[in-house]
């Protein structure tokens, strides 16, 4: 994780959560950008606390390929491929899947099949356990958690928040209700961000289990922050950004004269810091951040899903 500068570090003053029939009411108590103390309590139902996200676990690659490969299995059972022979080999944790034949035509295009289902089976495996394939900007590959998934599937459980914060700051002014947010998850307790691509998603808190626990990594309070503001504003466009250690969002607005801002398949954002424990508001970064945007040593990945309002 990077050092963010504690210029005026992130206080939350008070937290707890109560039992109710159908769920928990959660109070904080906070510091904001301007020394003001802030307060917002809301509930929870027990659904989206402790069912939404039970199948998602910590990546294994050796689970993830006995999975993927008995899934490839049977798709080749319902639609074999004629003419070769196909043998499922293990090479200790490694699996791989070999043709013979003698029209050697048929094996390779037999391979090239075999690509293509391993393709589809692989891609909904991770979809179904909200993971993705990750290349970071030096072009290091692996499996991160789908933040963006994540997102998406956690605005429902958010929504009773729109009318409650919308009470505390305008729609009208976007700046307003995005600082609002930053400072609220800005005060919320960090903890530290395994390596994105090596940690198999070990550490990371879907929002509403961030909540929970009171604590998330980067990774974990830059998901919350873009749930509560797509709850907030179901059809601006936002972008998460990936440095080394790191990550933050940017919205597409406009920005000021000395903040950070990011071009991004020709939509212009707006950057911000959810993590803390610095209090930086819409479009200030940490020093480092700001380098490696400079440098161009990031990734950027749309969160443009429309939620529809209920």
């Amino acid at each position: 994780m990077l050092l963010i500068p504690i210029k005026t570090p992130a206080q939350q003053l008070s937290f707890n959560k109560t039992q109710l029939k159908q769920g928990y009411q959660f109070n904080y108590q906070w510091l904001d950008h301007s020394n003001v103390e802030q307060a917002i309590s809301f509930t929870l139902g027990q659904a989206g606390l402790f069912d939404r996200f039970r199948s998602f676990k910590t990546y294994q690659g050796i689970y993830a390929k006995k999975t993927i490969l008995r899934g490839i299995k049977k798709q080749l059972k319902k639609n074999p491929i004629q003419g070769v022979q196909i043998f499922y080999r293990q090479k200790r944790d490694d699996f791989f899947i070999e043709v013979r034949g003698v029209d050697k035509v048929k094996v390779a295009k037999a391979y090239q099949t075999l690509a293509q289902v391993q393709d589809q089976v692989t891609s909904k495996y991770l979809k179904d356990n909200y993971y993705q394939a990750f290349t970071n900007h030096e072009q290091i590959s692996g499996i991160k958690v789908d933040h963006v998934s994540i997102a998406n599937h956690s605005v429902a459980d958010l929504k009773s928040l729109k009318p409650i914060i919308l009470d505390k700051v305008s729609i009208e002014n976007i700046r307003k209700a995005s600082d609002y947010v930053l400072g609220f998850v800005q005060s919320i307790p960090y903890s530290t961000l395994e390596s994105r691509l090596t940690s198999s998603g070990a550490g990371f808190n879907p929002p509403l289990q961030l909540l929970w626990e009171n604590q998330g990594d980067c990774d974990s309070k830059m998901t919350l922050t873009a749930t509560l503001l797509r709850a907030l504003m179901p059809r601006i466009k936002m972008v998460f950004v990936y440095i080394d250690g790191h990550a933050f969002i940017g919205i597409n607005i406009s920005g000021e004269v000395g903040e950070v801002t990011i071009e991004h398949q020709g939509v212009n954002y707006l950057l911000a810091e959810p993590t803390g424990p610095a209090l930086l508001p819409l479009g200030k970064l940490a020093p480092e951040s700001e380098l490696a945007i400079n440098q161009g040593h990031y990734i950027a990945e749309n969160y443009h899903e429309v939620i529809s309002e209920q």
